[in-house]
């Protein structure tokens, strides 16, 4: 069966599942960031770390996806919507991007941002750290693959960032 997304705000399974994958994301951050300090060590915040969560659900720019596969959740996606600033203007961020570690290297994670894309229509910034190797190298590769050459990166006080229009993938 095919990759699917669900609104996770309308699917009380999917928040829950999505809560009990968040030790591992912030796991996964941590290891990367450890010697960069742009992700907090597991723990650090305590008691507050949940409240990450709740801003994702909370926050009218947000969206929450639930990505499955076989209709078993793989993963999860935050997309917002950047407030617009002189310098850029932006329809879309992804703001969070995790694929649960049995799901990885299957083509879950490419398939989901696929996706993603098509769902939200427009301009986006996808940013990763520059110590994220294997967050570099994924959407490098996805980011090449969808849009070709049609597409900017630019390298930042250690963050890559790529910006493209997903208008490109209608009809693909």
């Amino acid at each position: 069966m095919p990759v699917s997304l669900r609104d996770a705000r309308n699917y009380p399974e999917g928040r829950r599942w999505i809560e009990s994958v968040f030790p591992e994301y912030l796991e996964d951050l941590s290891d990367v960031g450890s010697n960069t300090s742009l992700f907090p060590v597991k723990g650090e915040f305590g008691d507050r770390e949940p409240d990450m969560l709740v801003r994702w659900f909370r926050d009218d720019r947000a969206y929450p996806l639930l990505i499955l596969k076989d209709e078993k959740p793989a993963g999860f996606a935050v997309v917002s919507r950047p407030l617009p600033t002189p310098r850029m203007q932006l329809d879309f961020h992804m703001a969070e991007f995790f694929i649960a570690s049995d799901h990885r290297r299957l083509g879950v994670g490419r398939d989901a941002v696929t996706l993603i894309f098509k769902r939200f229509t427009g301009k986006w910034e996808v940013t990763e750290t520059h110590s994220n190797k294997g967050a570099v190298a994924f959407w490098r590769s996805v980011v090449r693959r969808l849009f070709n050459n049609q597409y900017k990166e630019r390298i930042e006080n250690g963050e890559i960032k790529q910006y493209f229009d997903s208008v490109l993938l209608q009809g693909k």
